[in-house]
């Protein structure tokens, strides 16, 4: 057995997703397991090079976990010619420069969503790509959670009959950072700065709905900021110039109806963070982040409006357990072991920056209905 060791140069990881999810959860976790097994016995080993711009946030975290390179200089990182991986992790508004860079030194690139501030530079940054020839793949984590990978399997074995409509719920409260300390970077909410719940999530929602369900041929949103004013991280009030929620309604390609609503704004009533019902002619489907439940058509109450009487129904109790069938690894931990397999054995890796600039081009045509207070068709992108 050998490795076959890549140097990943990881950008934006004294961040909160950078830190915990990328670096913690999946390459050093990839680290601990041995490295990604290969068909023929041999192993890819990953070794991050941390990159930022805080000298002290990176000695420390390299610190922390015994590495030994990091680099407040990106310019010469990416000079390195042992340095095959490019990973960038930093706020929206400081993506597109660095991956031209990372483009330009010949570096495969995988990076965090959303690529690009708007669907014009998202995909210059594909077709960059593309032409330089280099692999490139966006973090499309929810694809990976243990609810929707058994949803999936519902969708594909028919489960459902015809999918007539989906709804969704998504939040929690991120405290305003007065009282209590935001859960979230400030950052999220300043538009200046990249922010904004539908920047973010319909870029999720994009990848999601046209995974499981099919193509978005057109979406109608509405976006709100409720809390105008918060604290940031040092204590100083600020105001929020960025959406903190967002109601979407999306079209999708056989007559799909979707409803899902975003929010930082919400207390969690569900059981959990996200919430999705699949209504079918067959049968219906409730997933969460890890659980999933279906009432199939044979086993469906017969409920009638009369508000005079107490429920006689156990509504909840009608519902069946999927099970698991099989072990869930970290998402994002899965979606980093297929990118490598994908650099070094050219395995597929379908979402490329094409895919990331289909979520950038959802969100931005999500602000616009906002602004324009009407429905629009979603292009095939590049049309």
């Amino acid at each position: 057995m050998s490795q076959r060791v890549v140097k990943i140069l990881m950008n934006g990881v004294t961040g909160r997703m950078g830190r915990n999810q990328h670096l913690i959860r999946s390459v050093l976790a990839i680290r601990e397991q041995g490295g990604v097994p290969l068909p023929s016995g041999d192993v890819i080993w990953p070794e991050p090079v941390l990159i930022g711009r805080s000298e002290p946030k990176l000695r420390a975290l390299a610190a922390e976990f015994g590495l030994s390179e990091w680099s407040t200089d990106l310019d010469a990182a990416l000079a390195d010619p042992a340095a095959e991986v490019y990973f960038d992790a930093q706020v929206t508004s400081e993506r597109a420069a660095s991956v031209r860079k990372a483009i330009t030194a010949a570096k495969h690139l995988y990076c965090e969503k959303p690529i690009a501030a708007d669907a014009g530079e998202a995909l210059e940054l594909a077709r960059l790509a593309q032409a330089a020839g280099v692999k490139n793949g966006v973090v499309q984590d929810k694809l990976f959670l243990p609810g929707l990978l058994k949803l999936k399997r519902l969708v594909d074995a028919g489960f459902f009959g015809r999918i007539l409509s989906v709804r969704g719920e998504f939040g929690y409260w991120v405290f305003e950072g007065d009282w209590q300390s935001a859960q979230r970077p400030s950052w999220n909410y300043r538009a200046e700065e990249g922010g904004g719940i539908i920047i973010d999530m319909f870029c999720h929602w994009q990848y999601v709905l046209e995974n499981l369900f099919g193509r978005i041929r057109a979406v109608s949103a509405l976006g709100a900021t409720h809390l105008p004013e918060r604290v940031d991280e040092a204590g100083r009030r600020y105001r929020a110039t960025a959406d903190d929620a967002a109601y979407g309604t999306f079209e999708l390609e056989g007559g799909v109806i979707v409803q899902l609503n975003s929010s930082w704004c919400v207390r969690v009533y569900r059981d959990e963070l996200l919430w999705l019902q699949v209504d079918g002619t067959h049968g219906s489907a409730v997933a969460g982040l890890r659980t999933c439940k279906v009432q199939h058509r044979v086993t469906t109450p017969k409920p009638t409006w009369n508000p005079d009487v107490p429920n006689p129904f156990d509504f909840y109790g009608d519902w069946q357990e999927v099970p698991d069938n099989t072990d869930f690894d970290n998402g994002f931990k899965a979606q980093w072991e297929l990118f490598l397999k994908h650099v070094v054995c050219g395995e597929p890796f379908p979402w490329d920056f094409m895919a990331g600039a289909k979520g950038v081009q959802l969100a931005e045509l999500g602000l616009r209905s906002w602004a324009e207070r009407r429905w629009l068709e979603v292009p095939e992108l590049g049309a």
